[in-house]
């Protein structure tokens, strides 16, 4: 039977103390007492038998996991917090993984496969206990939902954390299948974030909010403890819901906080609130019988920041921001990563300086949405092909010579040859990333309505609006990704509709929205796109607020002398290694010099999301793999660096499969490698010189 504890800060005995720590006497001087972080409000522990359910899988197990579909709830109206759960760690652990057959799945990763990677008969449950808790300041306003896993194999002779910040932007299990399951594997404890941009839907019609276990509730109800609720007042509520029904808000876009600028510092308490949990399970009692003394500390465990894509570069802001020595050391792959400049260093492949470098997310995304809804390709491309070449800003006669220009723009802003295959397949997502960002970074409400977007569910024939239906709204907690609903443009001359299908008032042209993309290419350079003139004054403080917090996010490329790996796909088309992991590289060697311990890991034929490696088999291979081997590489060299030092940066050259009918194995996944001769990735002063 799982069972429910609630745990709580006694604040009586902390002021009868008068101190944080070294409180009482056991007659041999000072305790060190293991005091609960002040941010931290209630815990909630909950123990899991690793049968009926458990840490990784809640009860699914590999087979579960693979299942065709989530499972039923039993009212799918009113699911429990129990069945939300279940079905979160569903959909989040799939969302990373290829669990497609002939993917890997289940032979070289996956619940079943060991520590060692090995596969394994069994169904991969991990015993052990869950903390959750909010971290606020507070307000409720931010409410950070942090998470520690305890598996029942932990050992306390060898004590080790994991971070697992949330990738996307996911809720608290968005990282359960990438670095939470290697810590549950090796026995150690898992420090999760949803970052502040977790999932958190609100929806205008019922003013209702997600609590922290994802049940449902009313604004009004749920108080402090709501994971996200708009500052509106009732009246605001009321006119933008009659005068835009059926949108939502959510909280990674409208939280008005920028709650990336927090992503270093939440991962930082991540580790804080694990060590917290660890030494209370622990440590020893305190001399009044009730407290617990500090058995686990920076000094005699091992700590790994790691995680994938944004949860990948809030590790290594964490890393940077590290003042107390918490973080032994860093494992991330396809990090999203913005250096603060992209000068002062070089990036090279094949000795020639790439095409453009360090861009900031905001910039690159939406330069990508402009040009590869065309590059995509077929019938749903000619209108934005069309209106992109009557403003000036694309090239070519046919069809096919258009496509091929706006390829080469987006080679020549930064992305990597490799990536072309997959340009027209992130049109959609990079489309949601920068109205996202936009209205996160420039913390603007819901109501403003940025560059004539909106988030709602659409039609999928028509594109129209439509309201959230009363399950799906129950069930959101664990279907959704963070980034909720679809983007719709409202200003088309054909009505507020799904993006793809709107019609811009410039051009009369059905071109998938381009004013409204435009508009937030515009915030993103603080000029006119078409012309390079001056924006109007509203948009150009609109441009000034977005900017400024871009800069909040962006990253000193210090380290600290921490032993670092990171990995990225050369063919990542959402997450370019010329912008990020490449000019990370570059910016460390400015910040660091020789003091640097960061090695980079370039893995070719692999992308941002492994779920391609069974749809383009022929281009992609799965990049999780190496976020293992990257683990277990900065593991070994925390416990002992000198018989395990890390491995010298490198190009990892794989090999593709024929189709998805060829199971792929080891041998297309070739090691990463002590000696890689001709295949080394070079750091000479400031520059980065990466082979062909």
């Amino acid at each position: 039977m799982n069972q429910t504890l609630k745990l709580t800060v006694l604040a009586s005995s902390l002021a009868a103390c008068g101190m944080l720590a070294g409180c009482g006497d056991s007659g041999n001087g000072p305790e060190d007492l293991n005091i609960i972080p002040s941010y931290l409000g209630t815990v909630t522990v909950t123990n899991y038998d690793g049968q009926s359910d458990d840490l990784l899988t809640a009860g699914l197990g590999k087979t579960g996991l693979a299942a065709a579909a989530a499972p039923a709830y039993v009212d799918p109206r009113n699911p429990t917090a129990a069945e939300l759960r279940r079905n979160a760690i569903f959909a989040n652990y799939r969302a990373v993984l290829d669990i497609a057959a002939n993917s890997g799945y289940g032979t070289l990763y996956g619940p079943n496969v060991n520590a060692a990677g090995l596969a394994t008969a069994g169904e991969g449950k991990v015993a052990g206990a869950e903390y959750i808790a909010y971290a606020d300041d507070g307000s409720g306003r931010m409410n950070v939902t942090l998470m520690v896993q305890v598996p029942g194999s932990f050992d306390p002779a060898n004590p080790c954390i994991v971070t697992g910040t949330s990738s996307g932007s996911r809720g608290i299990y968005g990282a359960i299948g990438s670095a939470g399951e290697w810590g549950l594997k090796n026995n150690c404890a898992v420090a999760y974030a949803d970052k502040g941009s977790g999932t958190g839907l609100y929806t205008f019609d019922d003013d209702s909010v997600n609590l922290q276990n994802g049940v449902r509730a009313t604004r009004t109800a749920a108080g402090k403890n709501a994971n996200f609720a708009p500052v509106l007042t009732d009246a605001e509520r009321a006119t933008y819901n009659t005068t835009y029904p059926g949108r939502v808000a959510f909280k990674h876009a409208h939280s008005q906080l920028n709650p990336e600028k927090d992503w270093g510092k939440v991962t930082l308490q991540a580790v804080e609130f694990a060590y917290y949990v660890l030494n209370e399970r622990f440590g020893t009692l305190a001399s009044d019988g009730k407290r617990h003394l500090v058995r686990f500390t920076p000094k005699n465990t091992v700590a790994i920041a790691s995680s994938i894509s944004n949860g990948a570069g809030s590790a290594l802001l964490a890393a940077e921001q590290d003042t107390k020595g918490l973080i032994s050391g860093v494992a991330a792959t396809e990090p999203q990563i913005q250096p603060k400049t992209a000068s002062g260093y070089t990036v090279r492949q094949g000795g020639a300086p790439v095409t453009a470098q360090g861009k900031p997310l905001f910039d690159y995304s939406t330069y990508a949405a402009l040009y590869q809804p065309c590059a995509a390709g077929g019938a749903a491309s000619v209108g934005r092909c069309t209106s992109l070449v009557a403003k000036g800003l694309l090239t070519g006669a046919s069809a096919a010579d258009q496509q091929a220009n706006a390829l080469a723009k987006l080679k020549a802003y930064g992305w990597t040859v490799d990536a072309e295959p997959l340009q027209g397949l992130h049109a959609g997502t990079n489309i949601l990333v920068a109205v996202t960002y936009a209205y996160a970074y420039g913390k603007f409400s819901v109501t403003d309505k940025v560059c004539g977007f909106s988030f709602a569910p659409t039609d999928a024939a028509t594109g129209a609006v439509v309201p959230f239906t009363a399950e799906q709204k129950a069930a959101s907690f664990a279907t959704q990704n963070g980034i909720v609903g679809n983007v719709v443009y409202e200003d088309g001359t054909n009505g507020a509709r799904q993006y793809a299908f709107g019609i811009s008032a410039s051009t009369g042209v059905a071109d998938q929205s381009l004013d409204g993309f435009l508009c937030l290419r515009a915030l993103a350079t603080g000029s006119d796109p078409v012309t390079g003139g001056a924006l109007s004054a509203a948009l150009a403080a609109q441009s000034d607020r977005v900017r400024a917090g871009i800069a909040e996010v962006q990253a000193t490329g210090n380290l600290k002398g921490k032993p670092a790996v990171i990995v990225s796909g050369r063919s990542d088309a959402l997450i370019p290694v010329n912008h990020a992991a490449r000019a990370y590289l570059g910016l460390n060697a400015v910040a660091e010099g020789s003091a640097s311990k960061l090695r980079y890991i370039e893995v070719t034929n692999a992308n941002h999301f492994d779920s391609f490696s069974n749809a383009l088999p022929t281009v992609i291979v799965p990049l999780h793999v190496y976020l293992f081997r990257a683990l277990d590489a900065v593991y070994a060299n925390a416990k002992n660096s000198t018989t395990s030092p890390l491995p010298p940066s490198q190009v990892v050259r794989t090999t593709t499969r024929a189709s998805n009918l060829v199971p792929i194995t080891a041998a297309n996944l070739p090691a990463i490698s002590a000696s890689p001769g001709a295949n080394a990735i070079n750091v000479s002063g400031t520059a980065v010189d990466v082979p062909n």
